[in-house]
């Protein structure tokens, strides 16, 4: 059961679908605009909103390892 577990989510991890991710008119714009000045500006805005729910997930994950390293140490 585990094998086919772990199969299955290799499977998923590499099996990706590329999708399109901006609305028809911010394609629209920077498509047309020579230089490409907007479209770095706007993926750099995306990476930027990115980190947080990661490093929010980081910090909750820290937190929990902390409370748990605690309770260990307190039992033993």
């Amino acid at each position: 059961m585990n094998k086919k577990l772990f199969l299955i989510l290799i499977l998923l991890i590499f099996a990706v679908i590329p999708a399109e991710a901006q609305c028809a008119m911010c394609r629209a714009v920077l498509e047309s605009e020579e230089g490409g000045k907007a479209a770095e500006g706007i993926n750099n805005g995306i990476i930027y909103l990115m980190i947080f729910p990661y490093l929010l997930i980081g910090g909750v994950g820290y937190a929990i390892y902390r409370m748990r390293k605690k309770a260990r140490e307190a039992n033993s």
